[in-house]
């Protein structure tokens, strides 16, 4: 069994608990605009845990409840507040210390929101994780995004490490199980957005200090 040297990350849903980031502004969100019953959970509905652009969700929710802000407004609140106190996913700390403290490399590769640039440095520095990192890869800055086997070997290449040595953990069965493994690596699955459809990760995580407990992983308990 070849040992484990490195381990990437997914970033939202993965070391950022989006969803409990998504929720805390949605409560300001909501008194801010003066928004009716029913428009938080229908906002979380067609938000598609991120994966739909704001630019789509908001005209749609203007027109289901009649509301009489326009679009730009709930963006611009969107953009400039969902990130001012983002919330960190349990465990994400103790987990990331701890294979730093064993040597073992670590990386961020995420996919950047559209019209949206530098948001996912922001997140990462607001959660306190910039430090803990040894190489972070933002599709926006690199010109192709998840599942492009391209952004996985990059990944690689700057770590200095092979995918036999290199699990990849995230939520999207898509861009973090099936992506990694077209490239060779093992990919551990955290079921926090979508649910699996056909994919088979290596492993499936109950949360993320079972990362410590993936085999070839030498990180003493």
């Amino acid at each position: 069994m070849t040992p484990v040297r490195a381990v990437l990350f997914d970033l939202d849903g993965t070391l950022h608990d989006r969803n409990a980031t998504v929720q805390g502004w949605l409560s300001g969100h909501m008194e801010r605009f003066g928004l009716p019953a029913g428009y938080a959970e229908r906002f979380t509905e067609l938000d598609d845990y991120g994966y739909r652009p704001k630019r789509e969700v908001f005209p749609i929710l203007i027109g289901e409840f009649g509301l009489l802000h326009d679009s730009d407004s709930l963006l611009d609140d969107y953009q400039s507040q969902l990130l001012a106190a983002p919330h960190l996913m349990a465990h994400a700390l103790d987990v990331l210390t701890r294979l730093n403290a064993n040597s073992i490399q670590t990386g961020i590769v995420t996919n950047g929101l559209t019209g949206w640039t530098g948001a996912q440095a922001l997140c990462i520095e607001r959660l306190g994780l910039t430090p803990l990192f040894d190489t972070v890869l933002n599709s926006v800055n690199i010109g192709f995004s998840k599942p492009d086997p391209r952004i996985y070997t990059l990944a690689l290449e700057r770590l200095g490490v092979s995918a036999a040595e290199t699990w990849f953990v995230g939520d999207s069965p898509k861009n973090d199980v099936w992506g990694p493994q077209q490239v060779g690596m093992r990919a551990a699955f955290l079921p926090t957005g979508h649910a699996l459809s056909g994919e088979t990760p290596d492993a499936v995580l109950n949360d993320l200090r079972d990362v410590l407990q993936l085999e070839g992983l030498a990180v003493p308990a």
